[in-house]
């Protein structure tokens, strides 16, 4: 049955079978890339909650993507001097 070894996970074996044939710089180059990629998201998703967070106290807006109700394009009503809001 089992020797005691842990098998290796299914990703284990996908990422295996994907670069096992490559070159070793390769296969570094690629686990340096994910690496990197997953590090830059972790840092944005940060900065977003600290901002989030910081605004209400600060009273400044959080800047978000207007889109659906929030957004209101051509309906929106005018301001004193003319301008859209």
């Amino acid at each position: 049955m089992s020797a005691g070894v842990p098998l290796a996970s299914w990703k284990t074996q996908m990422f295996e079978s994907l670069l096992g044939f490559l070159p070793d710089w390769v296969q570094i180059t690629v686990l340096a890339l994910v690496v990197l990629a997953f590090l830059t998201a972790w840092t944005v998703k940060l900065k977003r909650r600290v901002a989030a967070r910081r605004a209400p106290r600060a009273g400044a807006p959080v800047r978000t993507q207007a889109s659906g109700a929030d957004f209101l394009g051509a309906y929106a009503p005018r301001r004193e001097g003319g301008e859209r809001a």
